[in-house]
C-alpha cells in the first residue's frame, strides 16, 4: 500500500512492478498469481469486475480475500468509512501489476539460495553494468553450471527469480521493483517482521534498475523459418545434387490484398500501430501474404512473436501485455485466439489495449481467418436477449479485415507464368493444372491430392473422414479421439461396403488409419494423429473436469483443414447416422462438445438424442447443460432433483442457475432464501433474479417488498423491474403508484418508462410534459413514444400538433407516422390534407411504407399514374 501511494502512477504506466518471491505451501499463492494474470488482461476495473464471474468461484474468493486485505490496511491508516470503489480500485491496481515467483521446495539443493544470491549480486546492485544480453548469458551459464548439483534448477527458474525481483526481462521499459519480499515459509516462525519489510522496500526503492532494456518477446524476423509460422510448403526443395532439402516456396505473385497489407506495414514502420486480419477460405495464401508483407520490417530491426505454447490462447493471454515496440504479433488461425471460450474476449481486449498504447508501439498485429464459420460468427450481432459472446472481438475486427480471393485473375496468372518461365518449377507445375480454374494456391497446398485421396479412399477410410467432417461442422473441437472415430464410422458404410470388408471391422479401420496417415506431397495427411499437450490450469472444479477428460481421451486425430472446409460444403444438408451420435455420447469427453452436439441434434429434430447428449454434458460438468436438465426436471415435476442440479451449476459459476433457484424459492414461499440468492446473483452481475422476484412479489400483493427489490436492481443498472412494476400498478388502477415508479425508472433513462409516462401525460392532458418525455426517449434512439403521441393528437383533433410531431419522427428516419396520419385524414374525408402529407412522404423517397400500410390503395386513389418530377400528378 505504501508503494501504491509513492509509485502509483509509475505502476499504472508499467514502469514499476510489485514483486513477491515465495516458497513452501503455494495453493493460495497460485490462485493469487492466476487472479493477477486475469487482472492484467483487462483494460479497466469495470472490465475486470464484469469478467470476474465468468472465471469461477476460486477467482471470486481470491478477489474477495484481496479486497478485504486492502480494506483492512486502508482502515488501519484512515479511521473514516471507506468507499467500496476505492478498495476495489486499489486491489485492482495491485493485482494487475503483481509478479509472483513460486519456488519449489522439493528436489532442489540447499545451495539454491546461494546461487540466487550470487546471481542477484551481479545484476541488482546500483553500480552493476550488465546489459540484457549479459543477463541472459549469465543465467544460462549459471543454470548449466549449477543444474546438475542443484537438482531441478534451470534457466527458466532463474529468469523468473529475476522478474520477481523487478528486473525487466521482457518488453522495452525498465522496471524498478516497488516492493521486493522473500517469504521464508519453509521454516515456520522465520517470517520477516513488518518493520524489516518496510526497510527492505525503502532500500530497494533507492536502487535504480540497471538492466536498460529487457529481453523482448519473439525474435528478429530474419531468424524465422516461414514454415515455423505455418506457411505451408509447396513441395520438397532440391539441392543441386538432386537430393531432398528444406521444403521450398514458389515465387510470390501480388494481389489486391497485398496492397492493404503494404499500407499497414508502411504505417507501422512510420510509428503507427496497425492490425490487419486476412479473411479467406482454406489454402488461399493468407499466411504467405502476411509473411511477404513483413519482410521490409526485418531490415528495420523488427521482431516477430508467434504465441503458441502451451496453447495459442494461453500464450497470448499470458504475454500480450509484455509486447514491446517494433514487434509483429503473429495471430495465424486467429480463431484459436479470438474464438477461445474462456480467453477470446480478454485476448481481443489485450490486443486493443496494445494497439492504443503509445509506450509499447509501434506494433503490427497480423491474423488470418476463414470466412465461415469464424468471421461470420465473430461479426454477427446477437439476437435480442442473447448473450453477446464476441462483442470485443467484433469491435477489434471492425474496419481491419481484408478479403482474400479464392482464385487468381488473368493478370496474376500471367505474372505467375512469367515466374515459371524464369525457372520456378513449382509454379510451372501448378499452372499446368490451374490455368483455367485459377486455384493456384490451393493446388500448391496439396488440395487436389487431398480431394483425390478422399474421393478414392477405401470405404473404411472414407467413413472415418466423413465422421470427422460431420464432427467439425457440428462444432466439435479440432482434436477427435480415435475411439470416437472408430465407433462413429460403421454407419457411414453402405450394407454392400460393410459386407465386403476383408477381416473384422477392427482390422479394416486400423488399415484405414494407416492409409489416411500417408502425407500428400510430403506436406499434409488427410487425417493426422496429434500429440496433445495438456496445459496447466488453476485448480477450479471445471478445470479438474476438463483435464481429467483430456487425459482419458486416448490417441487423437485432426482432419486436414481443406477437407474440414470441403466437408462443410458437401455434407451441409446431411444428418450424421446413428453410430455418430452413439460414439459421441460414449467417447467425447469435453463438456462444451457435448452441449454443442446436443443443440445440433435438437436442430435436426433428433430430440431423444439431444436429451441424452445434454444429460451427458451435465454429467461432464457443463453448467449450461446442468441448468437445462434442471429445467426439464422442474417441468416434469421433479423439483428436488431440479434444485440439486441447479445448486451444482450455481457452485460452478452459472448465474442463471442461481437466478432460477431464487425464483423457485420465491414460488415455494421461501422468501428469505429467495432474496438471499437473488442478491447473491446480483452481486455476481446478474440482476435478473431481483427483477423476477420483485414481479412475483408484486403479483402476490407484497408491494413494499417488490418495490424494495426493484430499487435494488435499479441501483445495479437494471431499471426494467421498476418499469414493469409501474405497468402492473397502472393495470390495477393505481395510477399514482404507477407514475411514481415510472418516473423513478425514467430518471434512470429507462426508455420503456419514458414512453409510458409520455402516453400517460398525453392522455391526462399534459401535452408539454408528454412531448418532453417523448423527445427524451427519441434521444435514446426510441421514437415509438413520439410516434404514438403524434397519432393520439391526430385522433384528438390537434392536426397541427400531430403533423409537427410526425415530421419530427420522419426527420429521425421513419416516415411511417406521417404515412399513418395521412391515411387517417384520407379516411376522415380530408383528401387535400392526405395528399399534402403523401407528397412529403414521396419526396422523402420512402413510398415503400405506403405499400406496407395501405397496400397501395391510397396511392392508387390519389395518383393512379404516379407523380411527375415536379411533384404534379402524372396525366393518363
Amino acid at each position: 500500500m505504501a508503494s501504491l501511494e509513492s509509485f502509483g502512477d509509475a505502476i499504472d504506466a508499467d514502469r514499476h512492478r510489485l514483486g513477491l518471491t515465495a516458497s513452501g505451501p503455494t495453493t493460495g499463492l497460485e490462485a493469487l498469481r492466476d487472479l493477477a494474470a486475469s487482472a492484467a488482461a483487462q483494460k479497466s476495473l469495470a472490465d475486470f469486475l464484469h469478467e470476474l464471474p465468468r472465471l469461477g468461484q476460486s477467482y471470486h474468493r481470491m478477489w474477495k480475500h484481496l479486497t478485504q486485505t486492502v480494506s483492512d490496511l486502508l482502515t488501519e491508516s484512515d479511521d473514516n468509512a471507506l468507499e467500496e470503489e476505492l478498495v476495489h480500485c486499489s486491489a485492482y491496481r495491485i493485482a494487475r501489476r503483481l509478479v509472483i515467483q513460486i519456488e519449489p521446495t522439493e528436489h532442489i539443493s540447499p545451495r539454491y539460495p546461494a546461487l540466487c544470491a550470487a546471481l542477484e549480486e551481479r545484476v541488482l546492485p546500483a553500480d552493476a553494468r550488465v546489459d540484457a544480453a549479459g543477463v541472459f548469458r549469465m543465467v544460462e551459464e549459471l543454470a548449466q553450471e549449477w543444474g546438475p548439483r542443484g537438482g531441478a534448477i534451470d534457466a527458466a527458474m532463474l529468469r523468473n527469480r529475476l522478474r520477481a525481483r523487478g528486473v525487466a526481462l521482457r518488453g522495452d521499459l525498465p522496471i524498478r521493483p516497488a516492493v521486493v519480499v522473500r517469504q521464508h515459509v519453509e521454516q515456520p516462525g522465520t517470517e520477516m517482521p513488518t518493520h524489516e519489510l518496510l526497510e527492505l522496500q525503502r532500500t530497494v526503492d533507492k536502487k535504480p534498475c540497471t538492466v536498460a532494456s529487457g529481453r523482448r518477446l519473439g525474435r528478429p524476423i530474419g531468424e524465422w523459418d516461414p514454415h515455423a509460422l505455418e506457411v505451408r510448403p509447396a513441395g520438397p526443395g532440391m539441392t543441386h545434387a538432386g537430393t531432398a532439402a528444406t521444403p521450398a516456396m514458389p515465387g510470390y505473385v501480388r494481389r489486391p490484398h497485398d496492397e492493404e497489407l503494404e499500407k499497414a506495414v508502411r504505417a507501422a514502420a512510420a510509428g503507427r500501430s496497425r492490425i490487419v486480419v486476412l479473411v479467406g477460405t482454406s489454402s488461399t495464401g493468407k499466411t504467405r501474404a502476411c509473411w511477404e508483407a513483413v519482410q521490409p520490417l526485418a531490415k528495420e530491426g523488427w521482431r516477430l512473436w508467434h504465441p503458441f505454447d502451451p496453447t495459442r490462447a494461453e500464450a497470448a493471454l499470458e504475454d500480450l501485455h509484455r509486447v514491446g515496440p517494433k514487434t509483429v504479433v503473429w495471430l495465424n488461425e486467429a480463431q484459436h485466439y479470438l474464438g477461445d471460450r474462456a480467453a477470446g474476449e480478454r485476448i481481443a481486449a489485450a490486443v486493443h489495449r496494445l494497439l492504443q498504447s503509445r509506450e509499447r508501439g509501434p506494433v503490427l498485429v497480423l491474423g488470418t481467418l476463414w470466412p465461415r464459420p469464424w468471421f461470420h460468427q465473430f461479426t454477427a450481432l446477437p439476437d435480442p436477449g442473447e448473450e453477446d459472446a464476441h462483442s470485443r472481438v467484433r469491435e477489434l475486427l471492425s474496419g481491419h479485415t481484408v478479403p482474400v480471393p479464392e482464385t487468381f485473375g488473368p493478370e496474376e496468372l500471367a505474372e505467375a507464368a512469367a515466374l515459371a518461365e524464369s525457372g520456378d518449377h513449382l509454379l510451372g507445375d501448378a499452372l499446368t493444372r490451374t490455368h483455367s480454374s485459377g486455384r493456384l494456391t490451393q493446388d500448391l497446398a496439396g488440395v487436389p491430392e487431398l480431394l483425390r485421396r478422399y474421393q478414392h479412399a477405401s470405404p473404411a477410410a472414407k467413413a472415418l473422414l466423413e465422421a470427422a467432417m460431420d464432427a467439425h461442422r457440428l462444432g466439435v473441437s479440432p482434436h477427435l479421439p480415435q475411439a470416437f472415430l472408430t465407433e462413429a464410422a460403421p454407419d457411414y458404410l453402405t450394407d454392400t461396403d460393410y459386407a465386403q470388408l476383408t477381416g473384422s471391422w477392427v482390422e479394416a479401420v486400423n488399415a484405414a488409419y494407416t492409409e489416411l496417415a500417408k502425407p500428400v506431397h510430403g506436406k499434409q495427411a488427410p487425417l493426422n494423429r496429434v500429440v496433445i499437450r495438456i496445459p496447466w490450469r488453476p485448480p477450479t472444479p471445471t478445470a479438474a473436469i476438463t483435464t481429467a477428460a483430456e487425459q482419458a481421451a486416448g490417441p487423437q486425430f485432426r482432419l486436414a483443414d481443406y477437407l474440414e472446409q470441403h466437408g462443410r460444403t458437401i455434407r451441409e444438408r446431411l444428418c450424421p447416422p446413428a453410430s455418430f451420435w452413439g460414439a459421441a455420447h460414449t467417447h467425447l469427453t469435453r463438456p462444451d462438445d457435448m452441449s454443442t452436439l446436443s443443440q445440433a441434434a435438437k436442430d435436426r429434430h433428433r430430440l431423444q438424442v439431444a436429451q441424452h447428449l445434454r444429460l451427458r454434458a451435465a454429467e461432464l460438468g457443463d453448467t449450461g447443460a446442468l441448468h437445462g436438465v434442471a429445467l426439464m426436471r422442474e417441468q416434469a415435476g421433479d423439483r428436488e432433483e431440479a434444485e440439486r442440479l441447479l445448486r451444482r451449476a450455481a457452485v460452478l459459476g452459472h448465474m442463471r442457475a442461481l437466478s432460477r433457484l431464487a425464483l423457485m424459492g420465491e414460488a415455494a414461499g421461501n422468501r428469505e432464501e429467495a432474496e438471499r440468492l437473488a442478491r447473491r446473483a446480483a452481486d455476481l452481475g446478474n440482476t435478473g433474479a431481483l427483477h423476477g422476484v420483485a414481479l412475483m412479489r408484486e403479483q402476490a400483493g407484497d408491494r413494499e417488498g417488490a418495490e424494495r427489490l426493484a430499487r435494488r436492481a435499479a441501483d445495479l443498472g437494471n431499471t426494467s423491474a421498476l418499469s414493469r412494476l409501474a405497468e402492473m400498478r397502472e393495470r390495477t388502477g393505481d395510477r399514482e403508484g404507477a407514475e411514481r415508479l415510472a418516473r423513478r425508472a425514467a430518471d434512470l433513462d429507462n426508455i420503456r418508462a419514458l414512453s409510458r409516462l409520455a402516453l400517460m401525460g398525453e392522455a391526462a392532458g399534459d401535452r408539454e410534459g408528454a412531448e418532453r418525455l417523448a423527445r427524451r426517449a427519441a434521444d435514446l434512439d426510441n421514437i415509438r413514444a413520439l410516434s404514438r403521441v403524434a397519432l393520439m393528437r391526430e385522433e384528438a383533433g390537434d392536426r397541427e400538433g400531430a403533423e409537427r410531431l410526425a415530421r419530427q419522427v420522419a426527420d429521425l428516419g421513419d416516415t411511417r407516422t406521417l404515412s399513418r396520419v395521412a391515411l387517417m385524414r384520407e379516411e376522415a374525408g380530408d383528401r387535400e390534407g392526405a395528399e399534402r402529407l403523401a407528397r412529403q412522404v414521396a419526396d422523402l423517397g420512402d413510398t415503400t411504407q405506403w405499400y406496407d400500410l395501405s397496400k397501395g390503395k391510397l396511392l392508387h386513389r390519389l395518383w393512379p399514374y404516379g407523380l411527375d418530377p415536379d411533384g404534379q400528378p402524372t396525366p393518363p
